[in-house]
């Protein structure tokens, strides 16, 4: 081999670490060691004043046998599976006109419009919402000012409204795929089923929703993985009533300062996440989340 050659290769090899080294070292310090830092304490036992003591045992993991950690777990799938059910039998209507009934420069608006809530603050926008919603807030007071009920509606601080929070904050989520798979199809296929005398209810369930159900996994991926863990819209709209599984990972760390079960609750999230995310790859390419 040529000296020219191998100086060549070194020269392309040093142009990929340039471009990659900086990206991989950020993903080992700030992914990678706080992710087997988690699991590792997962295995440790809780000291005395809080904090870790380098004691293996899996007392972490047995708490999923304990009734009350069961019950908030299954309160939790079932919550995030009403808000993916909710966000997509609104999110699909919506993007099916978006995006086939609507023109490119209106349609483009509108995605604008549908990301713009996402610069200002979540926290602003849920406490918003507490301020419109609550016994003394604005919707109250207006119904009461209009003779329609005699005293508050209790609209905040409960399941509903933790689910509401839930499908507001997490709504785009469900859209953005949608539009990617709906965008996606191809129009001879609708044509051909309308000429081969399909009716339009036929035509939808027999060509459309099966060409979009890699959209429809994603989006149901990427709301109900984030509904799990989202304990500041239990907080926010729940008021602490509504206690879900991010929000026990929240107060085992901060509250009562168990390191260990924390991790093993967020270990346990992980991999749910991670057995979801294989599900996924049956019906489209993890590229496309």
């Amino acid at each position: 081999m040529s000296t020219e050659v191998i100086k060549r290769k070194n020269k392309d090899r040093g142009a990929i670490l340039a471009f990659v080294g900086p990206l991989a070292v950020w993903m080992l310090l700030f992914l990678a060691l706080p992710l087997v830092y988690v699991i590792f304490i997962s295995f440790m036992k809780k000291g005395t004043y809080g904090g870790v003591q380098l004691a293996f045992t899996l007392e972490n993991y047995a708490l999923f046998l304990d009734p009350t950690y069961i019950k908030v777990i299954w309160k939790s799938i079932v919550l995030a599976f009403w808000t993916s059910l909710i966000c997509l039998l609104i999110s699909y209507p919506f993007s099916y006109v978006l995006m086939r009934k609507i023109s490119a420069k209106k349609r483009g608006i509108c995605v604008l419009l549908i990301m713009l809530p996402f610069w200002i603050s979540e926290l602003i926008r849920l406490n918003g919402w507490s301020n419109i919603l609550r016994d003394s807030g604005l919707l109250n007071t207006l119904l009461m000012k209009l003779h329609l009920i005699s005293k508050p509606l209790t609209m905040m601080y409960t399941d509903g409204a933790t689910l509401f929070g839930m499908v507001y904050a997490l709504f785009p989520f469900m859209v953005l795929p949608l539009n990617n798979s709906i965008g996606k199809l191809d129009s001879t296929l609708i044509e051909a089923s309308h000429d081969l005398g399909a009716s339009k209810m036929r035509t939808f369930f027999r060509v459309i929703l099966p060409l979009t159900v890699p959209g429809i996994f994603a989006g149901t991926i990427q709301v109900f993985i984030p509904s799990l863990g989202a304990f500041y819209i239990a907080d926010v709209m729940g008021g602490g009533n509504s206690t879900l599984l991010g929000n026990l990972i929240k107060d085992h760390f901060l509250t009562a300062r168990n390191w260990p079960a924390g991790a093993a609750l967020s270990v346990i999230l992980i991999i749910f996440t991670l057995i979801l995310l294989k599900v996924y790859t049956k019906f489209g390419s993890l590229s496309d989340l």
